[in-house]
């Protein structure tokens, strides 16, 4: 009998939410469906009961040897891995990525003519859009043949005009080998923007701006040039203990005029799964120059990564180890940080990072979101989920404003959302013109429902519920019929 002992080891699975609007003035029908996207790995489990490969928190067997475990890894198949962090819609270079196992069925779906998984690793697993059945498995270095490394973000970023698609690509080893990366929505290419050499880490996310990469290497840092992951079979005991004395770096990467790598800043260490925004503006200090404010919900340290078993997230098992002083240290911070001058910074150099604002964790959030439309511009307003300790896990939806640093809240007490997605009003005007969709379990029932929430004062428009529960997942994206965007939420 196997099971996971972390949320993020469980089985893939995705969920399929389509409403439409039979009677404009009538109700709205939501139609649902689900699959899990990982039959190979679920007969491996049935067959042996334990995993066989790489996990991100599941511990090692320690009556098997270093050399077996490396081995058996490696000789794993690539169709049952456990892909399904991030969902990407018509990703760029999706001709040529997963389209080796099975052929589409329906061959698109509203809009959607391809659907891929992804996740930390430099995987794509290709999907069904109508039906979500997997359809196969794809490596970053189909895309180009450099791109041979171990880690990549799940969460890459896509540009909201063009729809070209960043990410980077993390070839373990003592210094690390990073390269960013760019897929063209128009022709499927792929290039490599810059290359340079940094402290392997875990990083699940990136920013964009209009001219602009900037990857933060943040503190998770992977111990023994990365065989550890080979050891542990898992990236959690990878990474080193977080070091209060250490820095993050932070890199920037031309993406707009072929320069590469341009700039290079330190700041004071942290962790962080999920980037928010990222804009330029004029300079602070001199207006010939230009800065890059970041956007992120951010963590004092690593404790975070290990409250996700588990045993401390539900309550009947207690978890005592984090609460009080432990607890709090795992609750996030909204935070923003700017990049000064870039054109004055050098690659060879480190400057440093001026952190703007970190709001108080009361208020901060989790799984954030914005209005897709300021992506890459200023924006004020945040979506995401709250943690206000009233739970083991999450309870509530916050909309925190980064002007007034300010926020307000949706809760039920018992009831636990999901990650918000934002559909921005096609005749809105203001930033926060739009519903948010979430997926929230009412635990006195033991059934899920469908949540549509005002942007504006998160007061709730409607509902569609279901007849038990959907399990927990992380992230989603949305496409409506109205307008085109193709992106990572």
């Amino acid at each position: 009998m196997w099971a996971a002992k972390h949320w993020f080891d469980g089985f893939s699975c995705v969920h399929r939410f389509q409403i439409d609007f039979p009677d404009v003035n009538g109700p709205a029908k939501v139609q649902y469906r689900s699959r899990r996207t990982v039959d190979e790995f679920l007969e491996i489990v049935r067959k042996t009961g334990k995993l066989d490969g790489i996990t991100f928190a599941s511990k090692r067997d320690p009556c098997e040897s270093f050399f077996k475990k490396v081995m058996g890894m490696f000789q794993a198949k690539r169709n049952s891995q456990n892909v399904g962090v991030t969902l990407s819609l018509n990703m760029p270079g999706a001709t040529s990525v997963g389209a080796t196992e099975k052929p589409a069925i329906n061959g698109h779906s509203n809009g959607i003519q391809t659907l891929h998984a992804k996740t930390d690793a430099p995987l794509f697993k290709k999907i069904d859009p109508e039906t979500l059945e997997p359809q196969g498995m794809a490596s970053q270095a189909e895309l180009h043949p450099e791109l041979k490394g171990e880690f990549s973000a799940a969460h890459g970023k896509s540009d909201p005009h063009t729809g070209d698609f960043y990410n980077f690509n993390l070839k373990l080893g003592p210094k690390g080998i990073y390269r960013v990366f760019h897929t063209a929505a128009s022709t499927g290419k792929t290039n490599i923007l810059a290359t340079f050499e940094g402290k392997p880490s875990y990083i699940h996310s990136l920013f964009l701006t209009e001219n602009y990469v900037v990857l933060c290497v943040w503190n998770s840092h992977v111990t023994w040039a990365g065989l550890s992951v080979l050891y542990h079979k898992n990236i959690l005991d990878a990474i080193a203990p977080f070091d209060p004395e250490s820095t993050a770096t932070w890199y920037v990467v031309d993406r707009t005029h072929d320069r590469g790598l341009v700039a290079k800043y330190e700041s004071d260490p942290f962790f962080c799964f999920h980037t928010i925004n990222a804009w330029e503006e004029p300079s602070a200090t001199n207006s010939k120059y230009t800065d890059i404010i970041t956007e992120l919900s951010m963590f004092e340290n690593t404790d975070v990564i290990h409250r996700f078993y588990y045993d401390n997230l539900l309550s009947s098992m207690g978890g005592r180890e984090y609460a009080g002083k432990k607890r709090m240290t795992c609750l996030p911070m909204q935070a923003q940080f700017r990049l000064s001058s870039i054109e004055a910074a050098s690659p060879s150099k480190a400057l440093p990072v001026e952190l703007l604002f970190k709001a108080d964790k009361m208020i901060s959030m989790e799984l954030p979101t914005i209005n897709p439309r300021y992506l890459t511009h200023r924006h004020r307003y945040s979506y995401g989920c709250a943690d206000r300790l009233k739970s083991s896990f999450m309870d509530g939806l916050v909309k925190f404003d980064n002007v007034t640093q300010k926020s307000i809240f949706w809760e039920v007490e018992g009831h636990t959302p999901g990650e918000a997605i934002f559909v921005a009003d096609p005749e809105g005007k203001a930033e926060d013109d739009g519903i948010l969709l979430t997926v929230v379990l009412d635990g006195y029932v033991e059934k899920s429902y469908l949540l549509v929430l005002n942007a504006k004062d998160l007061s709730e428009m409607g509902r569609a519920e279901m007849a038990g529960p959907m399990s927990f997942g992380f992230h989603g994206a949305y496409k409506g019929t109205q307008r085109r965007y193709d992106g990572d939420f």
